[in-house]
């Protein structure tokens, strides 16, 4: 038995909380928000995002940050923008083991992706990123899930990989950080996109085609940006990038298709929540300017969702783009 910390008491932190449970070891869960702890423990039941699934009382849901100490893990679950804070007050708390990120995206302003944030606030820890596809609707009620465990300490991997696996979780370990975090972060965008085109009406032709060019995109900024081309080809990369694009249980999705039927930006955003893609796409578009990247697709969100560009126009330019050849 491991104590494992949870950091963020979203639907994916306590999905995580309860897989990490059920593999038999001892389980903190954490949230800054005394009125998110009360009702998380009054009801056992995260009633909102993970309905109908109980969270067992031998899981301590706490506001107390102490919770951390002596844990051979410690999971940052929390949305890409409140990143930087979970870790400094991780810091103030010496034991805390290996620092693992499941959070998606990068950081305002800084255009950093999140284990750089985390490194700065923790520079001595090992730090690994933990990813896939893998909804936490689905893990919650132990629905086969397959992620990938990437850090640059081979033994910071392996004990995640040992420590979290389960028969309903399988994890694969890689040294690829950039790769998995990028691919994370990015197939949000395009899944934003996918609901576009649901939205706009549009067919699977449509999708095929967004899928696969959108990855070429996510390929090819992360490889000026440092990653393996292989790591798209993964879990990580095209893996999540299906699964976020095909499927209700997606936040990006629905954000998307409420854009694509005509719904304002600002309204879609209050009536779905956090919505990672939305903040991606506008640092994947400063990425691609930054690094010199054609990324067609990433721009026409971009100007669809930050410069109020019309959904089907945006479509429209896309597929009369000057010919090309497929890479």
């Amino acid at each position: 038995m491991a104590k494992v910390t949870v950091l963020g008491s979203g639907g994916w932190g306590t999905a995580l909380a309860i897989s990490a449970f059920n593999c038999g070891h001892e389980v903190a869960l954490w949230s800054p928000f005394e009125k998110e702890v009360n009702d998380l423990v009054a009801n056992r039941e995260n009633v909102k995002l993970l309905p109908g699934i109980k969270i067992p009382n031998e899981i301590t849901i706490t506001t107390d940050i102490n919770c951390v100490n002596g844990s051979l893990i410690s999971v940052i679950a929390c949305p890409s923008v409140a990143v930087r804070s979970v870790a400094k007050q991780l810091a103030a708390v010496e034991n805390h083991g290996i620092v693992v990120n499941v959070a998606k995206g990068f950081e305002k302003d800084t255009l950093k992706r999140l284990s750089e944030v985390i490194r700065e606030e923790l520079p001595n820890d090992k730090i690994c990123v933990l990813s896939g596809p893998s909804h936490a609707e689905e893990v919650a009620r132990m629905i086969p899930t397959s992620l990938a465990a990437a850090s640059k300490s081979f033994t910071a991997a392996s004990i995640v990989q040992d420590v979290l696996s389960s028969e309903f979780l399988r994890i694969y370990t890689a040294n690829d950080m950039v790769g998995v975090e990028l691919g994370g972060a990015l197939k949000n965008v395009i899944a934003v996109c996918a609901g576009i085109s649901d939205g706009l009406g549009l067919g699977d032709n449509t999708k095929a085609a967004l899928i696969t060019r959108g990855l070429s995109e996510m390929a090819n900024l992360g490889v000026c940006m440092g990653a393996d081309e292989r790591t798209f080809m993964g879990l990580t990369g095209i893996g999540d990038l299906v699964v976020t694009c095909t499927s209700q249980h997606s936040r990006n999705n629905r954000f998307g298709n409420k854009v694509g039927s005509g719904i304002p930006v600002e309204q879609a955003l209050a009536e779905v929540g956090t919505v990672e893609g939305y903040y991606a796409t506008l640092m994947a578009y400063q990425l691609g300017q930054k690094y010199g990247v054609e990324l067609p697709i990433i721009n026409s969100c971009y100007k669809v969702l930050y410069e109020g560009y019309r959904a089907d126009l945006a479509v429209k330019e896309l597929m009369t783009r000057p010919k090309g050849k497929e890479r």
